[in-house]
């Protein structure tokens, strides 16, 4: 392994999902269609018709790829938004300063979970807040941080 390439989220619709990674500061990559035999054996369903669009942050190296399937549909697990679900939980983005970060945020229209949280055992501030469809985000802030690309994770 070399490193991670992706991150793939389902979403409802996948115009709103963009939009809302967007003003996050996201920008637009690789959009299409994804039909056909090929990708109906990849994922293992039958008669795949969906969207996709790929979405990066400058400097980051891993991108998010929404896709919205058209066939077959996609079902909601109620659940999925808890934190302490089996699978997938969150995505966490590092940021300068997330008193200002949550703030614009706010101006935006996004609610968070809960006002910013320190972890004592090591300073940490964070704030979880939710995506489109429920998706569970995470905004971290690690003080002191000699190279902000490389914090310590917690």
């Amino acid at each position: 392994m070399k490193k991670i390439d992706h991150v793939n989220i389902v979403v409802s619709n996948l115009d709103k999902a963009k939009a809302f990674f967007t003003q996050l500061g996201f920008s637009v990559g690789d959009e299409g269609i994804l039909e056909g035999e090929w990708i109906s054996a990849i994922v293992g369903l039958e008669n795949v018709s969906a969207r996709y669009t790929s979405l990066s942050l400058s400097g980051l190296g891993v991108n998010l790829e929404l896709i919205e399937y058209e066939t077959p549909p996609s079902g909601h697990d109620p659940m999925m938004s808890k934190a302490n679900q089996l699978g997938y939980r969150h995505i966490a983005f590092v940021v300068d300063n997330i008193d200002e970060t949550v703030q614009d945020l706010k101006g935006k229209g996004i609610t968070f979970l809960s006002p910013i949280q320190t972890y004592p055992k090591t300073g940490k501030r964070l704030a979880y807040f939710y995506g489109p469809d429920g998706i569970l985000l995470e905004l971290a802030q690690y003080p002191n941080l000699a190279d902000p690309e490389e914090p310590k994770r917690v």
